[in-house]
């Protein structure tokens, strides 16, 4: 049912945990599954330098989060806007259907995170 990949990044998640010096944090909750990221992100002039994350979810939840922040670690903030959740999926080696959704969460976690660093510089 689930890729290998999506095993290694729920068996052994990278990037787990708080970063109380983060540049940009972004929360996304799904009432349909219960599922809750929240990511953030430490940004070095245009360029992500840093994200971790804490998930409370299933096991896909966990392995989008993780491969997120593996996704997002040197990329610019517009080269992150464009992770998509079918990027994070096919990174994924896919999903099952009924665990796209999963994708979603990742995908608009991030976005959070960069546009609450936006608001912060640009005050």
């Amino acid at each position: 049912m689930y890729s290998q990949k999506v095993m290694d990044h729920f068996m052994n998640p990278r990037n787990v945990g708080e970063m109380p010096d983060a540049d940009g944090i972004g929360t996304e909750g799904n009432p349909v599954c219960g599922d809750v990221m929240k990511l953030y992100i430490k940004v070095d002039g245009d360029r992500i330098v840093d994200a971790k994350f804490q998930t409370f979810g299933c096991g896909a939840a966990i392995a989008v989060s993780s491969m997120i922040t593996e996704m997002v670690k040197g990329k610019t903030l517009d080269e992150a806007l464009k992770i998509s959740k079918e990027t994070v999926a096919d990174a994924l080696d896919g999903l099952p259907p009924q665990k796209m959704h999963c994708s979603n969460l990742g995908a608009d976690a991030l976005k959070k995170a960069i546009e609450d660093y936006l608001s912060k510089v640009k005050k």
